[in-house]
């Protein structure tokens, strides 16, 4: 038999529940905070899920470079050394920007220049093997797959064109400004646009498979793992998105735990590696987040914008670690566990694109000397200076290193040593 319940006790009852639920948020606050620094930002990354590379590393079965920042997963690492001192195999100059970095594939260099240009050109000799003009303005690194090149336009257009001869298969308007980088996979071109929109395209034709819509602009290029789409919006906010049907995953701001504010911008294109989504923002911080729900493992501050793609690698005699530049000035090697600054080095300038690891040294340009430098993985010794540079450094196909300077390719290979 139940008994009515006394006001008294109910209304005593209430007051214990609403105060155990203060105490619950008042801590989930104070931990929020505990677990960032004076600068505001957040030490959880041996909190969080992290994927401890093999120590026996499977071989590189090709030497190809065929997307920006060269694999699905953008994390722009080459592990075949091609080491300095360098001598110049040729040189194609030009005043005209080419702010993205040259694809590779079968020995021969794909890219874009700002005019919207696109180029083919012997990776050995430098002779051109086609050229075509595809719009008016581009700033991207073009994709390869299957036969033919992808080129994404700041004209709002995708473009198909046969690898061979440079002859167009098709094109794609999509309505919208873009500078993502596409890349391809199984048959599907995926790439970002400036209305927000990512695109899943058939490549064989352009049709359209899905699109999925993000709070603002989509500069970067998407990076690919296990099946799912990472990339970051103008709105600051990184997103997860199922390659096969563009459905969402996860998205999360750049404030991390449950409170899901954000800061800043993300143009800086994504690198997927160890279990770690790595990407740099606008508001001077690098972020680091678990692939799989993307809860905040940790954030490191720069001393200046990050709009750099960070380079994430486990190069021989190191742990693993990701490199980023920033607006300061610096190139960052940090711990990719931790974020944990492993060492620094002074670019020479502003640093703007992305960094490459080949080997054992990695390789950052700058925007005010436009210079190239190269610093050793293991302590971020000077190896390597050029004097020519200024967005993105260089790529490489294990033979040679291709730098890219403001207008020009250069092809350095290493000397023969006596």
């Amino acid at each position: 038999m139940r008994f009515p319940l006394n006001p008294a006790n109910w209304s005593r009852r209430r007051l214990i529940v609403a105060l155990a639920a203060l105490a619950l948020g008042a801590g989930a606050v104070i931990a929020f905070f505990v677990l960032r620094d004076s600068t505001g930002d957040v030490h959880r990354g041996d909190e969080v899920e992290f994927t401890t590379p093999q120590k026996s590393k499977p071989k590189e079965t090709t030497l190809d470079w065929p997307f920006y920042h060269r694999d699905l997963a953008h994390t722009g690492f080459l592990p075949k050394r091609v080491p300095p001192p360098y001598r110049t195999k040729w040189v194609w100059g030009g005043k005209i920007l080419m702010e993205f970095p040259p694809i590779i594939i079968d020995q021969t260099l794909y890219y874009i220049r700002n005019n919207a240009q696109a180029f083919a050109r012997d990776a050995k000799s430098g002779r051109l093997e086609w050229k075509k003009r595809i719009g008016d303005l581009a700033a991207s690194s073009p994709a390869f797959w299957n036969g033919n090149v992808y080129f994404a336009t700041l004209t709002g257009k995708l473009v198909a064109l046969r690898a061979e001869d440079g002859r167009t298969r098709w094109e794609k308007s999509v309505g919208s400004r873009t500078e993502s980088s596409p890349i391809v996979s199984r048959g599907t071109i995926y790439f970002g646009s400036e209305s927000g929109t990512l695109y899943a395209l058939r490549a064989k034709n352009g049709h359209i498979k899905w699109t999925y819509h993000a709070a603002a602009a989509i500069k970067a290029s998407p990076a690919l793992a296990n099946g799912i789409l990472y990339f970051g919006d103008y709105s600051g906010r990184m997103y997860a998105v199922w390659a096969r049907n563009g459905r969402e995953r996860w998205s999360k701001g750049t404030s991390g735990l449950r409170l899901g504010l954000s800061a800043g911008n993300f143009y800086s294109t994504p690198a997927v590696a160890f279990g770690r989504v790595y990407a740099g923002n606008t508001d001077g911080k690098v972020y680091s987040f678990s692939a799989r729900s993307g809860e905040l493992a940790w954030s490191k501050s720069t001393g200046g914008y990050v709009y750099s793609s960070p380079a994430a690698a486990d190069a021989a005699g190191t742990q693993p670690s990701v490199y980023v530049g920033s607006y300061d000035g610096n190139l960052y090697a940090l711990d990719a566990r931790t974020g944990a600054v492993r060492w620094t080095a002074a670019a020479g300038g502003r640093i703007s694109g992305g960094p490459t690891v080949v080997g054992d040294i990695v390789f950052v340009a700058n925007i005010d000397s436009k210079n190239t430098y190269g610093f050793g993985v293991r302590n971020g010794t000077r190896r390597f200076h050029f004097r020519r540079g200024a967005y993105n450094p260089v790529v490489s196909d294990g033979s040679r290193i291709y730098l890219v300077g403001y207008g020009s390719v250069t092809a350095l290979e290493p000397r023969k040593r006596r």
